[in-house]
């Protein structure tokens, strides 16, 4: 049977949003470099939904090519994220909101961005001029649906407390780390995750209100991609790189020995489990992927329709010892 994509709505986004997400951090893309063919696989696979950043490189402008070249603007879904901190700076500013966004919709190809997201946050900055700018641009017709990526619970709710406030739209989504690999460390700073115990908390206030989570690193940055195995613990900074600082850690090598069990007991792979376990929560969970060839592109896909049990669920994310 034919995979099927699921997609969901999203308030203030006109198209329906695929529940796998292609990601366009990657290097070619980021170089500028046209990937038609990888990107008309992705769309005839049923994605529809693109996410990309103003500090991507070139990304945008190479997904702009093809979606020019393809006339799909109306058809696809694009999230660009803005207001990344520089080496030297903060940049959560109104100026550098603006100057961002200015740069992403003409390297896009297009005059309006269907969900935006401020790439990190600045807590010293007060939420009300924030929200009070998106609203601008969303009145303007400039973005649809916006939120935070890498933004606290607090924040969020401070956020929409001032929007409640002032009869104005508030945050609608958010953009956290979330998978099965606690991210333990953060080397690249200001990183926010809904994984481990400490955010618990945050994980029931978004079940509650089923605020979508758009889940950035659902493969732990490889960990979970089929780069390292469960027996090469002292490899990790060989075969991951930065991520081994996020994901290294004995417990999350725990859960991929497990993952690797049962990937071998269903005919699965490791990724594919990994991704049903996350769409297993309850969650409004979309993952951003970047699968690199269509073998890749299939297997994430299939994994939508794959079957794991609450026992298997729970094995493998360390809440129980036996099968």
């Amino acid at each position: 049977m034919p995979s099927e994509m699921i997609y969901r709505k999203i308030f203030s986004v006109g198209n329906p949003v695929s529940q796998i997400i292609f990601g366009t951090a990657i290097k070619t893309m980021m170089a500028g470099e046209n990937e038609f063919d990888l990107l008309d696989a992705v769309y005839e696979a049923g994605i529809n939904t693109f996410d990309t950043a103003a500090s991507y490189g070139d990304s945008e402008a190479s997904l702009g090519n093809w979606v020019l070249a393809r006339n799909l603007r109306d058809k696809v879904v694009i999230i660009s994220k803005g207001a990344n901190p520089s080496p030297w700076r903060n940049r959560v500013t109104e100026y550098d909101i603006l100057s961002d966004i200015e740069t992403s919709f003409a390297k896009l190809r297009t005059d309006y961005i269907d969900i935006y997201l401020l790439h990190r946050d600045d807590p010293s900055v007060p939420v009300g001029p924030i929200v009070e700018l998106l609203n601008r641009l969303h009145r303007e017709g400039r973005i649809g649906a916006f939120g935070g990526s890498n933004w606290t619970l607090n924040r969020i709710q401070n956020a929409n407390q001032y929007a409640a406030e002032h009869s104005l739209i508030p945050f609608s989504v958010a953009s956290p780390s979330f998978g099965l690999a606690e991210m333990i460390g953060d080397p690249w700073g200001g990183s926010v995750t809904l994984t481990g115990e400490k955010n618990k908390n945050a994980r029931e206030w978004f079940t509650a209100n089923q605020m979508p989570i758009l889940a950035y690193s659902s493969l732990g940055r490889g960990f979970f991609s089929g780069k390292i195995k469960s027996s090469q613990i002292d490899r990790a900074k060989e075969l991951l790189g930065p991520a081994a600082v996020e994901y290294g850690y004995p417990e999350n090598f725990e859960r991929l020995r497990r993952v690797e069990l049962l990937a071998e007991q269903k005919g699965a792979t490791v990724s594919q489990l990994v991704l049903v376990w996350i769409f297993k929560q309850s969650l409004n969970t979309f993952t951003v992927t970047s699968p690199s060839s269509v073998a890749h592109l299939k297997e994430t896909i299939d994994s939508l329709h794959l079957e794991l049990t609450d026992r298997q669920a729970k094995w493998i994310n360390l809440e129980c010892e036996e099968l």
